[in-house]
């Protein structure tokens, strides 16, 4: 008869599965949690400083009811961390009507009767005046419920208090391979091989490496931070608050205010379409100006009043998959795995409900909002 060391192991303590563990162990669930670094690092995708949430889920309406029960799981975690972890500041989307930005966050606010305010180009000039060559036939829309969630401290709260509850935490230690056995799984590091019942692998960038066959890529995704040219209050998070904002060209320049003890954050993105796969563990975690010189250039004439330079640059990853959503599920309905990645970098305001979720599959539950659309074996 086979020993086993637990009932359940997360493997990868990022946004996600801290969540996760928070969230079994809490629930009485003997569970193990491994993390190949240390909870709240900055080598995944769950770092930056801030993380926009938003209700309206552009990506796909289908996604609002779980962001609006992550919303309430964030106030949760809070409460129980006594630490703050969402800080709400309101969010813009700017670009066209029909755009995926602005266009998306309309036709997610209009289906679930989510409150926004839209915004003439001219009106939201005048209103946030750091915002500027905003094109004619573009449009900002404000969303009043949006905010920033702070990633490290959201990351360790929910490992510390999943450690309170009984969970059994392992840094520093890789899960090498994951092999399927009768009745389980053996999880195997370099040192010794654990068998658990069931296992929740939430391992982002490296999800592929240990459960193979899920059509992931990883790409590299910088982040930047700029301070003020001059010293003011117009980059505050009340007069700059958190946003996104469509070019013309398809890209999207995202970012947020100064607060928190953090300087101006920005980023660039290509929506994944172009940006290049990379190895998690052979990629270059070193930035060059090349991370950040195509942002700065642009930024005299879209966001003036920030220095030319960066005073601070980190690498970013996030795991894309064809269609642009998650995988959460068990791979082929194998009653020993379960699976959650491709945060396809909007993944993030989504960690309380999706570990909510996994919780409920792990005690085959049904999960409290409908998540069959995101089944891992939709690309079978």
């Amino acid at each position: 008869m086979t020993r086993w060391d637990a009932e359940a192991a997360v493997v990868g303590l990022g946004a996600w599965g801290a969540s996760a563990l928070w969230k079994l162990a809490a629930r009485g669930i003997d569970v193990l949690g491994f993390e190949r670094f240390t909870p709240g690092h900055s080598l995944g995708s769950s770092h930056g400083g801030a993380r926009m949430f938003r209700l309206t889920c552009l990506e796909d309406p289908q996604l609002v009811p779980l962001a609006q029960r992550s919303r309430e799981l964030w106030a949760e975690l809070e409460d129980a961390a006594q630490e703050q972890l969402f800080v709400p500041t309101g969010g813009l989307l700017i670009g066209p009507e029909n755009g995926h930005i602005a266009g998306g966050t309309l036709r997610a606010a209009r289906e679930h009767g989510i409150d926004v305010r839209t915004f003439t180009a001219r009106a939201l000039r005048f209103q946030y005046p750091r915002h500027t060559a905003v094109p004619d036939h573009h449009i900002g829309v404000w969303e009043p419920s949006a905010g920033i969630v702070r990633p490290e401290r959201a990351v360790r709260s929910a490992v510390a208090l999943a450690r309170r509850a009984g969970a059994r935490v392992y840094a520093d230690t890789r899960i090498t391979s994951i092999e399927p056995v009768a009745g389980g799984v053996l999880l195997h590091t370099a040192q010794q091989t654990v068998r658990v019942r069931q296992v929740v692998v939430t391992a982002g960038s490296w999800l592929s490496s240990l459960v193979p066959g899920l059509p992931l890529e990883t790409v590299r995704m910088p982040i930047t931070w700029f301070r003020q040219l001059e010293p003011d209050d117009s980059f505050t998070l009340e007069s700059f608050p958190v946003f996104m904002r469509e070019l013309d060209d398809v890209r999207v320049l995202r970012g947020s205010g100064m607060g928190g003890g953090h300087d101006v954050q920005l980023s660039l993105e290509d929506r994944s379409v172009s940006a290049k796969p990379i190895d998690p563990d052979d990629s270059d975690r070193s930035v060059a100006s090349e991370d950040w010189s195509d942002l700065a250039g642009m930024l005299p004439a879209r966001i003036p009043g920030l220095e030319p330079v960066p005073a601070r640059v980190a690498v970013c990853m996030a795991t894309r998959t064809p269609d642009g959503q998650f995988v959460i599920g068990r791979p082929g309905g194998d009653p020993r795995v379960i699976v959650a990645g491709g945060d396809n970098a909007h993944g993030f305001q989504h960690a309380t409900g999706i570990g909510e979720a996994l919780a409920d599959l792990v005690q085959a539950r049904p999960t409290r909002v409908p998540l069959d659309f995101l089944s891992p074996d939709r690309f079978a």
